[in-house]
């Protein structure tokens, strides 16, 4: 089996380096410097929408546990 050195080697990782990046983009990077947009499109498909009525076993609807009194 021939052994990769030199510049073959460092194609190698870098094409792998290359094709994770390419992979990761639209499903990571993407939709986290594109944020607006993605609150849009969830307003729009959930315009008609009331968690109330969809929360499956009569559970409340999900607050922030961290949300302190606005008293302090």
């Amino acid at each position: 089996m021939a052994r990769w050195t030199g510049w073959r080697y460092g194609a190698l990782i870098g094409g792998i380096v290359s094709a994770i990046g390419i992979t990761i983009y639209p499903i990571v990077i993407y939709p986290m410097t594109h944020i607006e947009d993605y609150k849009e499109l969830q307003k729009h498909t959930r315009r008609g929408i009331r968690q109330e009525e969809v929360q499956p076993g009569n559970m409340k609807v999900w607050s922030d546990p961290f949300d302190r009194n606005k008293s302090n």
